[in-house]
């Protein structure tokens, strides 16, 4: 019993060491990020701003407020997926162009299908795609348009900052941010297509190109539309990027702790874009690199190791600190979310590519 023990711990230590090895080196690529997008002249093409919206009348009115009219902007189309609400209202009073979303085919999911639909009747070269929970500033489009076409993007995708309103969200969502970031890297990196990151949130793509290469039918299936879609690109040969857009752009996601943890958790294991071994290597390195070092400690358990660790994860706190609109204590703290967050990876990677979202099944 006592060298399987000592076998035990090896193999632990061998495993710590290896996941620490992994996780410095994807936190290191920090130092060779490209530079975020930042405001600049109006771009020479108009550029048609697309919206994607299923019951969002209560969060689309500051996006709209925003983006209609803005520079560079020849119209802002906003895709009414169904709702129930008075989505479409909000829309028209503000200024936008309406249409009706179709009913759901089989075989597609609902964003993909919406964005499908408004890509498609978009009139400009040069299509932004905006989900309804952000908030811009108005010199963003223009500021997308113009770095896709100063580096011949197929396909942009950025990253802005979050608005979490409660602590206790700020807590976990702090949290549940660093551990894409122990996964996969920081956005702004160059890497292989089929661990490329993107966020959906915010997109811009030339529009004949991108309809040429198969649009959205490309991911019509995928809950994870957004990574599942710049994978799909890159893998084919297309240029793609994901870039930091801190300073043009605002997220409000989540209102609260419970909201996070259903919202983001559903999607946070990356359910139907990640091989599951993939899945499980990652969420390895998450739980020995990211999770386990602070509690170790804490308990008098820890090491060398884990206070170096320590050390590199309250260094993410700096790194992702232009994420947030607020840094207080709650965020200061968010690694002691560290443990529910890989909790929140396991189960989702248990629950599989099985998702409920806006009244809608996927499996």
């Amino acid at each position: 019993m006592g060298a399987l023990r000592r076998l035990g711990r090896l193999g632990l230590c061998a495993a710590r060491l290896g996941a620490a090895g992994v996780a410095v080196g994807r936190l290191a690529r920090a130092a060779h990020t490209a530079a975020p997008v930042r405001p600049t002249v109006t771009p020479p093409h108009p550029i048609s701003v697309v919206i994607p919206a299923r019951d969002e009348a209560d969060r689309m009115g500051p996006l709209l407020a925003a983006i209609v009219d803005a520079p560079g902007v020849a119209e802002v189309i906003v895709v009414d997926d169904r709702s129930s609400d008075g989505t479409a209202e909000l829309a028209q009073t503000a200024g936008a162009r309406v249409i009706s979303g179709a009913e759901l085919p089989d075989g597609w999911a609902g964003k993909a299908w919406a964005l499908h639909q408004g890509i498609a009747a978009a009139t400009s070269e040069w299509v932004v795609t905006l989900d309804a929970d952000t908030r811009p500033d108005l010199r963003l489009p223009s500021a997308l348009v113009a770095r896709a076409i100063g580096e011949r993007l197929d396909l942009l995708t950025v990253g802005g900052r979050f608005d979490c309103p409660t602590p206790p969200a700020r807590w976990l969502h702090a949290a549940m941010l660093t551990t894409l970031v122990y996964r996969f890297g920081p956005p702004g990196i160059a890497t292989r297509p089929d661990r490329m990151m993107a966020n959906g949130q915010c997109m811009t793509l030339h529009r004949g190109r991108f309809l040429d290469a198969g649009g959205m039918e490309l991911v019509r299936d995928e809950v994870v539309e957004d990574i599942a879609l710049a994978r799909r690109i890159a893998a084919e040969g297309g240029a793609v990027g994901f870039l930091d857009a801190s300073e043009l752009l605002t997220v409000r996601m989540f209102e609260t702790v419970e909201d996070t943890w259903r919202g983001w958790g559903r999607s946070l294991a990356l359910p139907g874009v990640e091989l599951r071994r993939r899945q499980l290597r990652d969420l390895v390195v998450v739980v020995l690199a990211q999770a386990l070092p602070l509690p170790r400690l804490l308990l008098r358990r820890g090491d060398v190791l884990d206070v170096v660790l320590l050390a590199a994860r309250l260094g993410t706190l700096a790194g992702t600190r232009s994420a947030y609109t607020r840094h207080d204590t709650a965020y200061w703290a968010s690694p002691l979310a560290d443990v529910p967050a890989a909790v929140a990876i396991a189960l989702g990677i248990r629950r599989g590519s099985a998702q409920v979202w806006r009244g809608r099944t996927y499996r």
